[in-house]
């Protein structure tokens, strides 16, 4: 078991938060004296707050930026593919 104040701002983290949950990436986005501000990136993209002493079940890895990148590729064009754009000429 982990918590999430192994975690450092401004990265990107494969994590499993429960033993039979799935892998989740997350990104977190910034840090209090006792709090993460994290985002993770499902189906919406969903925010939250979590005490540094809250637990996780495995840090699969931090991405590297070059990770980051490749996937921001990929997400943003799977993005791109749900909007829709008003034609109301």
């Amino acid at each position: 078991m982990y918590t999430y104040e192994l975690l450092e701002a401004g990265c990107y983290y494969l994590v499993k938060e429960k033993e039979d949950s799935n892998i989740t990436l997350i990104k977190v986005a910034m840090e209090s004296d006792h709090c993460l501000f994290i985002q993770k990136f499902e189906d919406p993209t969903d925010t939250e707050w979590k005490l540094k002493k809250d637990s996780l079940h495995d840090i699969v890895e931090c991405l590297t930026d070059r990770a980051v990148k490749e996937w921001e590729i990929y997400y943003k064009s799977s993005e791109d593919a749900y909007t829709e754009e008003d034609d109301d000429d």
